[in-house]
């Protein structure tokens, strides 16, 4: 079956989508995207994704391209499309086509691209043992929990991980704060024993899944401090992991050289993978 996009208005298989050359995404990184997973053709938290695009257009002044509820329209004729029963879609939407210049061109129709990919799930074995991170220099721009496309920095930061064969990097401030990492959220279980992980403002991105995660981690009587965390906290945690919507929740046994704990994923971080995976299923039947 051929892999079909949709870009404007059309549906178009995938190798013939293309936007415009003075498409302000491509010259200025001037948009926005979301990623949302989708299991048994039904979008997982598929209403506070596109309520957070919607967020982020509105921090950029960009106008919505649709209407929500068209935007579902098009999605379901997407995903059918493309005759995926699990997968992933991501939505692109940018200021639109205008001659180069700097200011907000007028009357400028924004441009709304979606494409859908094979599911992205994390491999059997990082779910059962682990994985390991590296940390990396903040060096983003200072708008984080905007999910703008601008991505160059999460992109290096993402390298410099694969390149030291882990799969996150962990970006770091100048004071040694841990913000969030590349492509995901950061979290410690404290030596209190709390479920410690940055809070909300311009230095992360609020994660669709770290909101879930927090929700029931609190419903099940975790202790959840929402406030920065250093890395030598990093390194006296009993447990870490990380959470996205492609990640779900992966324990963290390892940062730079140092050992998470025991170098085991953790009791508090076995409990949440559960209460994800329970989550997931009764909203979409799925067990991942």
């Amino acid at each position: 079956m051929a892999r079909i996009s949709y870009v404007n208005g059309q549906y178009l298989p995938h190798h013939e989508a293309a936007v415009h050359v003075e498409d302000r995404g491509y010259q200025f990184a001037d948009g926005i995207y979301e990623y949302i997973a989708f299991y048994n053709h039904t979008l997982l938290d598929g209403d506070a994704h596109l309520k957070r695009l919607e967020r982020s257009l509105g921090e950029l002044r960009i106008p919505m391209p649709v209407s929500i509820r068209a935007m579902h329209v098009i999605i379901r004729q997407l995903i059918a499309r493309n005759s995926r029963i699990d997968g992933g879609l991501y939505i692109q939407v940018t200021r639109g086509v205008a001659r180069r210049d700097h200011p907000f061109p007028r009357n400028t129709k924004p441009a709304l691209v979606m494409t859908v990919c094979a599911a992205k799930t994390p491999k059997e074995h990082e779910v059962k043992d682990g994985v390991k991170v590296i940390t990396a220099p903040d060096i983003r721009w200072g708008r984080c929990d905007i999910k703008s496309i601008s991505l160059l920095a999460n992109v290096l930061a993402k390298q410099a991980a694969g390149e030291k064969h882990t799969r996150e990097a962990w970006l770091v401030g100048d004071d040694r704060t841990v913000t969030e990492g590349a492509v995901s959220n950061a979290y410690i279980i404290s030596k209190e024993g709390e479920l410690v992980t940055h809070p909300l403002d311009e230095h992360v991105l609020g994660g669709i899944t770290r909101d879930v995660v927090l929700r029931l981690a609190r419903k099940a009587g975790i202790t959840v401090a929402e406030r920065s965390f250093n890395t030598v906290e990093v390194k006296n945690a009993r447990e870490a992991f990380i959470t996205s919507t492609s990640a779900n929740v992966l324990p963290v046994i390892k940062v730079d050289d140092k050992l998470i704990g025991n170098g085991k994923p953790g009791p508090i971080t076995r409990q949440l993978q559960e209460l994800y995976r329970t989550y997931v299923f009764k909203q979409t039947g799925r067990m991942l």
